[in-house]
């Protein structure tokens, strides 16, 4: 039996050509150690020889892939000082208050009953004006302080948009379908059917009917099409399942990457539902898989200059407008993975809303990094060479991505993180600052008796984050990332069991997906009154931006969600 060797490799990558049984030598150019250890192999059966001088015959892949980096390894001291400094800006008033407690209660304890009765009565009785000059500071002192502390923002409820079944297509459904197209070539199709089968996707994901015709797709009006389906949809669900009347919002953000119409995608939620002329209106474009977190802050800045208001939030990404009909595999690779979806989540900032509310706001941060060249042009918007638009992927995606998580969550380690954690943490990371080499490396040299010099590795403290979330709702972009993050972040399958059924039921929703997974929390009725929610999401620009919420009750099933007709079929092996 004869065998065909294919290498997929990076940039400096050679193959030494040879027969069966020969020897094959795949050679890269020096590198470190440190980059050496993100290189991993995976063999790859692609079946058999169906054509060429090798037909019948077995053929299997060596891909060599850059992993995601271990970001815990390299955490930049600068934001961890960003988080404290964040942390101490919020909450320096509450450190005054044990001070003023203990000085209070040693003057108090200093005192016997009968001099504290004669202080607070006798003495008092007759000296009323400094009875009502100490009660006036105090009631100045609270009115000061409620006044100047931000309205609580609460989550009335959401939600998710789940297409007709009509347009479920499953993986081969889809390979087949694009072959019907005539959009594709062989091999452009054979390249799509291997990134389906190591995608985490599963069978029941939906894609718009307008993508398998011959004809172009990436129009305005299948765009408008696509996008009243799946806005108008959510919004629906969304009034019906809160009551609310469309006229009694008065802030609405809209957010989607790739189409952007005009009038606006705002414009049309407007028109469709005549909501009130004064309404505060946003429409967010270009921003990635991460815009619904920055619609969620845009949102939340607005309630808080605007009290007693309702907001909403529409999150969503049209498939059909960003369609690629090329042959470029960097821009084929969108296609795979992107499927219809849109969430729609209702936010308060009235306090008697808190009882009907699901959520409270707790934390948003959110981090950028567009000023680096390889970061702002890692997933990039152009036309190939036959001038088809489309979104080109770099390879490099993965290594960005992970810095980029890696700073927001460093970031957002100290507003969450318990105190025992954030002290390891921290004394683990100035030891390796002061011993490990003083560049941020995880290593030094030492010398032993014969004079040789060898590594002395100092691992830094990773913290558990399981200890400051009960859930987490990780961005389902593909497999590889999941994979790597869960890894990285030492979670456990349990843990990303919301992001790995939403990717495989729903696929990448782009910006909505993290809803999808609360709802899929929700449906299993796995949130608790008191549990922490993390919400974490990336993408192009580059964006890395992290939501945490705090659960207000305990969260029954929904009557209505997108998973309910499919929940006892969850979780399934991944």
């Amino acid at each position: 039996m004869g065998c065909t060797l294919v290498v997929d490799r990076p940039e400096g990558a050679r193959v030494a050509e040879g027969g069966w049984g020969e020897k094959r030598v795949v050679k890269f150019p020096v590198m470190a150690g440190a980059e050496q250890d993100l290189l991993s192999t995976e063999i790859v059966n692609r079946g058999i020889e169906l054509s060429g001088p090798n037909a019948g015959s077995l053929t299997f892949s060596v891909r060599v892939r850059r992993r995601l980096p271990d970001f815990v390894q390299s955490v930049n001291l600068k934001y961890v000082k960003l988080g404290y400094h964040y942390l101490i800006n919020h909450a320096i008033y509450l450190a005054t208050i044990p001070v003023l407690v203990l000085v209070f209660s040693a003057e108090v304890g200093s005192l016997t009953k009968e001099e504290l009765w004669k202080k607070l009565w006798e003495e008092a009785r007759y000296d009323l004006a400094t009875v009502l000059a100490f009660f006036g500071v105090f009631v100045f002192t609270l009115s000061v302080y409620f006044m100047s502390r931000p309205r609580s923002v609460y989550l009335i409820d959401f939600a998710c948009y789940r297409p007709h079944d009509d347009l479920k297509v499953s993986k081969e459904q889809f390979i087949e379908l694009s072959r019907k197209s005539g959009k594709f070539d062989d091999a452009s199709l054979e390249f799509q059917g291997r990134i389906l089968a190591s995608s985490g996707i599963g069978d029941e994901t939906y894609v718009p009917k307008a993508v398998m015709s011959p004809e172009n797709c990436s129009t305005m009006k299948e765009g408008r099409e696509e996008a009243s389906m799946v806005m108008f949809g959510a919004l629906d669900e969304l009034f019906d399942k809160t009551r609310i009347r469309p006229k009694d919002v008065g802030v609405l953000v809209v957010n989607c990457s790739i189409f952007n119409p005009t009038p606006s995608l705002s414009a049309m939620i407007i028109n469709h539902y005549k909501m009130r002329g004064n309404i505060l209106s946003y429409n967010l474009g270009g921003m990635g898989c991460s815009a619904g977190i920055i619609a969620l802050d845009l949102a939340r800045d607005m309630l808080q200059s605007n009290p007693n208001n309702y907001a909403v939030v529409v999150s969503t990404e049209i498939v059909s407008y960003n369609w690629y009909p090329g042959r470029d595999r960097s821009m084929l690779i969108p296609n795979c993975f992107f499927r219809m979806g849109c969430s729609a989540v209702l936010l308060s900032n009235r306090r008697r809303d808190y009882r009907r509310a699901k959520y409270r706001l707790e934390h948003i941060v959110r981090t950028h990094k567009g000023a680096d060249d390889r970061c702002f042009r890692c997933i990039y918007q152009e036309e190939d060479d036959q001038r088809f638009k489309g979104l080109k992927i770099s390879r490099e995606l993965m290594e960005i991505g992970g810095d980029a998580v890696k700073t927001n969550i460093t970031t957002l380690g100290p507003l969450v993180l318990p105190f025992s954690e954030q002290l390891l943490f921290f004394a683990t990371l100035i030891w390796r600052q002061l011993f490990g080499g003083g560049n941020g490396s995880s290593s030094s040299t030492t010398t032993n008796s014969r004079g040789i010099q060898q590594a002395t590795y100092c691992r830094p403290y990773i913290p558990d984050y399981k200890l400051a979330f009960e859930h987490f709702c990780v961005h389902a972009a593909s497999k590889s990332a999941l994979d790597e993050l869960q890894r990285n972040l030492d979670l456990s399958d349990t843990n990303m069991e919301a992001s790995r059924m939403t990717l495989h039921r729903f696929g990448n929703t782009s910006s909505s997906s993290i809803w999808y997974e609360l709802a899929y929390l929700e449906a299993k009725e796995k949130v608790r009154r008191g549990d922490r929610i993390w919400q974490l999401a990336f993408g192009s620009g580059f964006k890395c931006n992290s939501v945490v919420w705090r659960s207000i009750c305990r969260q029954r099933k929904p009557s209505r969600n997108p998973w309910l007709d499919c929940l006892e079929r969850f979780p399934v092996p991944f």
